[in-house]
């Protein structure tokens, strides 16, 4: 078990669980500003690199939507420097639905935090740099999420977004067997998410 855990106690932070040692673990993309958030654990295994992530909210007033920019080009800087090295999965909520069809109601929600066209733009810039959205790869359609309020039964009615996501660079593509949303499973207001890789 590795923790990355926030300075503010209570706050973000990220884990991950392996059956096997990794080569190494970074709780860090060696930038002061957002490592102190405890968002980011990297885990280098033997063929690849895992990094768990919780991207900040950029908040309902939009206060925090500078910093969001700031982050998403740092956090591609640090995917791809990694990816120089080893291919890599990265996962997490990264509070944004990318598309339309990634939340139950795109029309009420186009200047929202999570919806903006800056943060989307942020996602857009993670695909031309040639990341795959890997739940895409099998299910072209709506109706898929990983959020739901907990107001109003939002989840029985399924009213959601898709937040949490499972990308990885191109060239792991062809060891892609499935990716997959778990809706049933309850306990938190986000759902699962996963890959199976060769």
């Amino acid at each position: 078990m590795f923790w990355n855990c926030a300075e503010k106690k209570g706050y973000s932070g990220t884990a991950i669980f392996v059956k096997k040692r990794p080569v190494n673990v970074a709780p860090h993309i060696g930038i002061v500003e957002h490592d102190k958030e405890g968002r980011v654990l990297t885990a280098e295994l033997d063929d690849f690199y895992v990094v768990n992530v919780y991207v900040p909210n950029s908040k309902r007033d939009l206060t925090r939507l500078p910093y969001r920019q700031r982050w998403d080009k740092d956090f591609l800087g640090y995917l791809k420097n990694l990816e120089k090295k080893k291919p890599v999965i990265f996962c997490g909520d990264l509070n944004v639905a990318h598309t339309e069809i990634d939340l139950a109601n795109p029309k009420s929600n186009v200047h929202n935090h999570g919806f903006t066209p800056e943060e989307r733009a942020g996602f857009d810039t993670i695909i031309k740099a040639g990341f795959i959205d890997t739940f895409r790869e099998f299910e072209k359609g709506g109706g898929h999420y990983t959020w739901w309020s907990v107001m109003s039964g939002a989840r029985k009615r399924n009213i959601g977004w898709r937040l949490d996501y499972f990308l990885i660079s191109a060239s792991l593509r062809p060891r892609l067997k499935k990716a997959f949303i778990r809706p049933e499973i309850e306990g938190s207001d986000h759902c699962p998410v996963g890959i199976e890789i060769k």
